[in-house]
Formats: C-alpha cells, structure tokens, sequence
C-alpha cells in the first residue's frame, strides 16, 4: 500500500480504510485516546476536546472533527497534549459533584476512570457553590444537574435515536447547563422514559430510578412471599456485571443468585411472552379476517416506551395498538389472580418483582391501567444493573453459585418467548403461530413440520420490512428499533407510502437487549452479541412455538377460557389514551391581560415548538410591535392544545387554528388580529 494512502500515527504507518475520523483510526491503531462527548452511533460533536491530537503543521486539534487524509503525520501524546488534557479534567472537576463515595456510579464513572488515569490528584480551581436542585420526578430516571459535564451525549441521543429531543443546552458561559424546556421537570414534557440518556451519560448526571430499597424491605418482611419475573434479556446481560463477555447466558445462575438473596420463588417472564404471543397472533387474525382495512396495520404494544410515544405524537393510531398487555403486564395481572391459589397464599401477600433490562417498565408498572384495588399488579421493577448490585450487597459470589431452574407453573417457556428480547422477535414469534394456524398441513423439510425461522425480521438495520404469504393471503410487515425508526416508519403509514398488516416497534436500539437497564457500554457489538445469544437460547429449545407450551394450554384450559375470551380479555388487554405532553402554567411573554384585549396563545408544547411554533411567536411579536398595538393584544406563550397531530398550534380569542407555518403568519395576523380590532 503506498504512503499516500496511510496516516503516520507515533511513528506507526495506519492505513485509511473508511474511518469517519482520525479517532476512528487511531483507535484502529491501538491506542486507547479518551473521550467525553464522541459516541460512535451519534454525530459528532467535538464539545470535551479530551481526544487532542498534534498534526504536522496543523498544530492541536480534536481528532473526532477532523477526517483523515493521506499523508498526515500525527502525534497523539505529547507534553502539551496531555497538559490540555490534565487541564480540562480540573475544570470539568471544578464544576462536579464530588461526592464519589456516595455517588451511584462510583467504580463506573468516566470523569473519575479518566481522572485517576491522567493523574489528577489536585484541582486548582474552586468548586461551584451552587447546587442544582434533582429531578426525581419520574420512576424510571434521575437527572442531577450537579454532575453533568455538558458533553452532550444525552442531548444527541434524545434528538437524533429517538427523535424526541426533550433535552437541551440552555443559557451560556458558565451558567450553560442541559434542561428540558423551560426549566420543566422530566415528568413535565414529553420524555418517554426510555432511558437511552442515562445508558450514554458518562458520569451520574442521568441515572436509573432505583428500587431496591423497596425490594430489600419486602424481602426481610416475613409476612411476604416475595416473586421475582426475568426478563429473556436479562440473562444474556447479567454475566457483563461479573466479568464474563456480552452474549453469556446462564439463566439458572440468575435464578439462584434471586434465591440466594432471598427470593421465594423466580418465574421466567418468557412465559407471559409466550401467552403475550397467543393473545396477539389471535387478535391479528382477528383483524385481518374482519375485512376492517382500519384496524390494519396492527401495531405491537410489549414496549412500554413506544406506547407513551403513540399516545403523545400520534394518538390517531391508539386504535393500531395490540390491546395485549406487555409480558410484565399480564405476569402481573396473573399473580394477583392466578397464582395465589396455586401457591396456597392470599394476593395481599405475594410481592412482585419484575427484573428487566428496560427503565420505561419502572414507569409502566406505575400507569392506572395497571392499578387494581389501588395497588400495582407488579410492586417494584429493578434492571440488569440493580439486580447486580443487589447480589454484590448480599455478598454473593456469582461465579460460584449453583443453578436452579425457574419455578413452575410460569417458568417453561418456548424459544417464543425467549427472542422477545431481540428487535423482531415479537413480530417472529407471532409469526410462527400465525403460520402454523393459517396452514397447520404445510411441511417444510425432512423432520420439520412448518417453518420456525422468518430471517425477514431479523438483523440490525433500523427499518426492516418483508412481505409473506400465510393461509393464502398476503401478510406485510415492518419492524423498527428506536423511536427515530419508527417515525420513518409512521410517516409512511401516514404519506400513503407503504402499507403494513403488522408493524413491531421497540424503542431502544436493538430491542430490550440494548434497554438502558442493561449493563454499560451497551454499543453495536455488544447488542449483537446478546442479540446472537438470544437467538442460540431459542435454537436450543426443544418447544419454540409459543401455542406449544403445555403450560400455557394448562392455564387456558383452567383459568383463562379461550385466547381473547372475556377471561382473558379482562385481565390480559388493556387500552391507552391521548396524553398530554407539556404541563404547566403559561408563560406571558407581552404585557398583563386587559379587558378587551384580543388574546392570542401560541403553543410551546414539545411538539409543536419542533415543528416551529418558537418562530411563528416572533413572527407575530414582530407585526404586533411593528403595528403599536401591543396594548390591544395579549400575545404570549403557552403550552399544549391537545391537538398535536396537527401541530403547530395558535389560539385566537378561544379558537384553534392548525398546521400554522410561517408563511401563515402575514395572513393571520391580518384576518385574526387586524380584523377584530377594526371591528371593535
């Protein structure tokens, strides 16, 4: 290879072979340069300046903005770099918490790893006197302004993942700071509680909820029987905490590590899986045989982030939703009615713990829909990452415990429910009772009855579609990982562009393997280690269609009747409803009310504030001052109309008017203000 095609790095020849940036080769290269802000699945941002490199005749430059060109000689530890370095630490720590004892992410923090590595013992500056107050205010995170370092990762992965964007960067200089808008609480705007900020913070600015607090007390209360539910992805993540590599699967060293710390019993939520798909392949059948085009595509609903985010943005298609409940959900629901009796307990007595890799389940077991006799069907809801700390704070040496299968009767499950876990795996394995209901004769290869494997749904990109005939008829589908995917995937729904009969959304990347309860970091490769892992657990499964699971035949035949009867319907379904976004007073921005006054309310909702209502606000401020007429109008700010599908939104005197642009803003100023002043 000739030298116009390499980069000289230390001294080291590196050839160019695709990298975005020279820290993407110089890491290739070996060398381990450190980063705040560079995330490799989000746009860089080149904010912490920690990756400095020297090049010949350029001087210092952050590696991750610059791309590689043949020829470049560069330098990547040098005194002055890592002076810089060494620097940018202090100040970083001047402006930090620095109460690492007691911080959740102390052994796992960046800022502290980097400190300790560059060899910073002393900070020369003074720390911030002013403490940012907490927002606790939802179950599943926590964001502490006090540790933020303003690296930006949280921000990126809210807009450009999930397309929401309820996090930004407010003020400046040294009072800069990431918010929600205006100040508001977590709970306040649109946040879906997915929890992929906190999986990309790099110090303990954003972090899970916990629970275990709660679960601790009910365990050492003799007066409780208390029941644990694993999630499929739990248990080819878990290892990752106690050193073993992503994709290792014991799931009978987690069962005995929730016995050891003293659960009663551990069922497996693949189960509630298996039931979930029973329920689900009958209400897709159902919905395609009704001749009901309206009711089609049928959108999954396990995920409980994607459901907040249909109820926010896109409540036209609540009516899509599957009304089956998530497994948790329906695990739930059949502890308070269905295990007592078989446990010889009374409800009042049985503790459900939900253990899974998704911190948007600690929101879900909290919804009303969930609440019977005003208390939750599941009591508390701990991660991968709780569960760990919960066996090292018993002591428990993982590695050496023996395993122990789930107890019965909801610990068999089918492969099923085991690739749950997985981007797909819904849509797969309500596939496979789709088929094998639809064409029950149909044989496919020596020692095979009917397909199992459906590769279409399968894989890592975003947006996967494919189109299969089952029974004769022509079924189209579409699966999405990340609420950003599934915007794509709406807007052609919604354009005309495409039509689906079922549609599988999961909003974390990768599914639940990639939740950011899972252990960090929880990157590409990491997910498709788990992801394969998951895949191999159902590969190895005697059982891998979930109607097959005697178990499941068992509970219906006792309890439940028939898929989607009125047993089954009344504790296994649900319904969802529009939800507002953005609470709260409103902001006057133009002079006090006076009686007379033309009032005019723009929306600075989440919604419609990304689709330009900020402009529209000054665009009007601008014609209303132009005009002298600030005294006659009371315009001013406000928050949601409830009418965020047709956003941007602008009241005049009490009445609506929708899907505002800028260009509207000439003609309603004229027809809506001009107007009734002329005719007061």
């Amino acid at each position: 290879m000739s030298a116009q095609q390499m980069v000289t790095i230390d001294g080291l020849a590196v050839p160019i072979e695709g990298e975005r940036n020279l820290l993407e080769l110089i890491r290739k290269a070996g060398i381990d340069l450190p980063t705040f802000c560079y995330h490799s699945e989000l746009s860089v941002y080149g904010a912490c300046r920690m990756c400095v490199v020297e090049i010949e005749n350029r001087g210092v430059v952050a590696s991750c903005t610059v791309p590689p060109q043949p020829g470049m000689v560069v330098t990547t530890n040098t005194e002055k770099l890592r002076t810089i370095r060494r620097t940018i630490i202090e100040l970083l720590l001047a402006n930090h918490d620095r109460d690492c004892t007691t911080c959740s992410k102390n052994g796992a923090c960046m800022l502290q790893d980097l400190a300790r590595r560059f060899g910073v013992t002393n900070v020369r500056f003074g720390q911030a006197d002013e403490r940012r107050r907490l927002d606790r205010s939802t179950p599943a995170i926590v964001r502490d302004p006090n540790k933020c370092i303003l690296c930006g990762d949280c921000v990126r992965v809210c807009g450009e993942v999930q397309g929401i964007g309820v996090l930004d960067f407010a003020y400046r200089g040294s009072y800069s700071m990431v918010t929600p808008a205006f100040g508001k609480e977590l709970a306040d705007v649109d946040c879906v509680q997915c929890g992929q900020c906190a999986s990309v913070c790099p110090t303990a600015a954003i972090t899970i909820h916990s629970s275990t607090d709660e679960v601790w007390k009910a365990i050492h209360d003799k007066n409780k029987t208390v029941v644990a539910q694993v999630a499929p992805a739990v248990r080819v993540a878990l290892g990752e905490e106690f050193g073993h590599a992503p994709g290792w699967a014991e799931p009978g060293k987690v069962v005995a590590a929730l016995k050891k710390i003293g659960f009663d019993l551990v069922f497996d939520t693949s189960f509630t899986a298996d039931l979930t798909v029973v329920e689900e392949t009958a209400e897709f059948l159902e919905r395609i045989s009704s001749g009901n085009e309206g009711r089609l595509p049928q959108f999954t609903s396990c995920c409980p982030a994607w459901v907040k985010y249909v109820e926010q943005y896109h409540p036209e298609y609540l009516s899509n939703l599957s009304s089956c409940r998530s497994p948790q959900q329906m695990f739930g629901a059949l502890a308070r009615t269905y295990l007592p009796a078989q446990l010889r307990v009374e409800p009042e007595e049985i503790y459900v713990v939900s253990v899974m890799p998704c911190t948007a389940k600690k929101f879900e077991a909290t919804r009303n829909e969930f609440v019977s006799d005003g208390r939750p069907d599941v009591d508390a809801v701990i991660t991968t990452q709780e569960l760990a700390r919960m066996i090292r704070e018993a002591g428990v040496r993982f590695d050496d415990l023996p395993v122990e299968p789930f107890d019965l009767p909801m610990g068999m499950a089918t492969g099923a429910g085991m690739i749950f876990g997985n981007t797909g795996g819904v849509a797969e394995a309500v596939l496979r009772a789709a088929s094998d209901i639809l064409e029950p004769n149909k044989a496919v290869g020596a020692g095979s009855n009917r397909r199992i494997v459906f590769d279409e749904v399968r894989g890592v990109d975003g947006v996967r579609e494919a189109s299969l005939t089952l029974g004769g008829r022509e079924v189209r589908l579409a699966v999405a990982h990340s609420l950003g995917a599934a915007a794509q995937v709406l807007e052609r729904i919604k354009s005309g562009e495409a039509e689906y009969d079922l549609v599988e959304i999961m909003a974390c990347p990768g599914g639940c393997i990639g939740g950011a309860g899972q252990p960090n970091p929880s990157h590409l490769e990491v997910r498709k280690k788990r992801s394969k892992a998951l895949y191999d657990v159902d590969t190895m499964q005697m059982l891998r269609r979930a109607h097959d699971n005697p178990f499941v035949k068992q509970l219906y035949d006792k309890f439940l009747g028939e898929p989607c009867g009125e047993t089954s319907h009344e504790l296994l379904h649900t319904d969802y409803g529009e939800r507002r976004r953005i609470k709260g007073e409103t902001i006057k921005l133009s002079s006090e009310e006076v009686a007379g006054q033309i009032d005019v309310g723009v929306c600075v909702g989440t919604c419609c504030y990304l689709n330009g209502s900020y402009d529209l606000l000054k665009g009007l401020m601008e014609k209303v001052n132009k005009a002298g007429i600030e005294d006659k109008v009371n315009l001013h700010a406000t928050f949601c109309f409830e009418n965020c599908e047709h956003s941007p939104n602008i009241q005049v005197d009490g009445g609506i008017i929708s899907g505002v642009s800028e260009d509207d803003i000439e003609r309603i100023f004229r027809e809506e203000i001009m107007s009734r002043l002329e005719e007061q």
